[in-house]
């Protein structure tokens, strides 16, 4: 019983981990999206 209860607690810091690093990738994307799209937008209007 107690080596489930840690391989289930395990499993719930890593998808809070995951959680966590999407949601900073979210914020990133959202911040810094229009200034890529900007780029590529450049990038197209030149060739």
């Amino acid at each position: 019983m107690l080596l489930r209860r840690e391989e289930g607690q395990g499993l719930v810091e890593y998808a809070l981990i995951l959680v966590l690093v999407a949601i900073v990738v979210i914020a990133v994307l959202m911040i810094l999206g229009p200034a890529i799209g900007n780029v590529f937008s450049n990038i197209v209007a030149n060739i």
